[in-house]
């Protein structure tokens, strides 16, 4: 598995897709893969997710031996980390959708329900908006990409924001973990040149 990307398969995630961006992006390794094993040997690990905070978490969860893979491999081990969208949600503390839910707790924040201080901006958050960097950081970079959800984080270790009847949070991350809200390998151009840089990350 050495220089291999885990894409980790859970059912919850656009894969297709996501595997396609990374492959486009230069991964010459791209294992889709609900094996532990192969995530704990993975050089970069990729959690992608789409749909309710808690169905995902449950899921992952189901997998044998994922969550002590993920905690053995990117918190003790320091592979480069990337969660895209539900998969950013599940970094977080806890998710707030149909109840409580735990998520993988690398990041302090809760994940609640948008609640756009202008009328105007609907729920859910889509379509192609602004990702403003909070400060310098070797992956995230102003531009447009694409967003789909309708709960978003509030916590620490916020990198980027963007702006939906008022700040949300676009990306979070620190050391070697990063999420996006946004969805990469939807955003053509400025997705695939962030997918070039996590594939040359070296936190």
């Amino acid at each position: 598995m050495s220089g291999a990307v885990a894409l980790i398969d859970y059912g919850a995630g656009n894969l297709h897709s996501v595997h396609n961006a990374l492959k486009a992006a230069g991964a010459g390794d791209v294992r889709v893969t609900a094996d532990a094993e192969e995530v704990a040997r993975a050089e970069r690990v990729v959690l992608p997710g789409v749909g309710a905070f808690g169905a995902c978490a449950s899921a992952l969860r189901a997998v044998p031996g994922m969550i002590e893979a993920l905690n053995g491999r990117v918190i003790g081990g320091g592979a480069p980390f990337l969660g895209i969208c539900v998969g950013m949600q599940l970094m977080a503390t806890r998710g707030l959708e149909f109840g409580e839910h735990p998520g993988l707790g690398w990041i302090a924040g809760d994940v609640a329900l948008m609640a756009p201080a202008d009328p105007a901006a609907k729920v859910p958050h889509m379509g192609w908006n602004d990702v403003v960097p909070a400060g310098a950081h070797p992956l995230i970079e102003p531009g447009e990409a694409y967003f789909l959800h309708s709960y978003a984080f509030t916590g620490g270790d916020v990198l980027a924001t963007s702006a939906h009847g008022g700040p949300v949070v676009a990306a979070i991350g620190r050391d070697n973990l990063l999420g996006v809200q946004f969805h990469p390998e939807k955003s053509q151009r400025y997705g695939l040149a962030l997918l070039e840089r996590f594939l040359a990350w070296r936190p």
